[in-house]
């Protein structure tokens, strides 16, 4: 995955593969999400991504499996 944010438009763009988009849906005024062939997410779009998502905020946790 990969999270890019462009500041002269405050636009983020989250890359969750590089495969071919084949239908971009708006989900609201400030989201987009580029879906493939069988409808699986690609990417997603946010404007005005510091006051809609707070992006100076993200950050990356990793989850370990858990040993039971």
């Amino acid at each position: 995955m990969k999270i890019r944010y462009f500041s002269d438009t405050d636009t983020a763009l989250i890359e969750f593969s590089n495969v071919p988009i084949v239908e971009t849906k708006e989900i609201s005024e400030n989201l987009y999400i580029d879906l493939d062939e069988k409808g699986n997410l690609v990417s997603m779009t946010i404007e005005h991504a510091k006051e809609k998502a707070g992006i100076s905020e993200v950050s990356f946790l990793q989850m370990e499996k858990s040993v039971a």
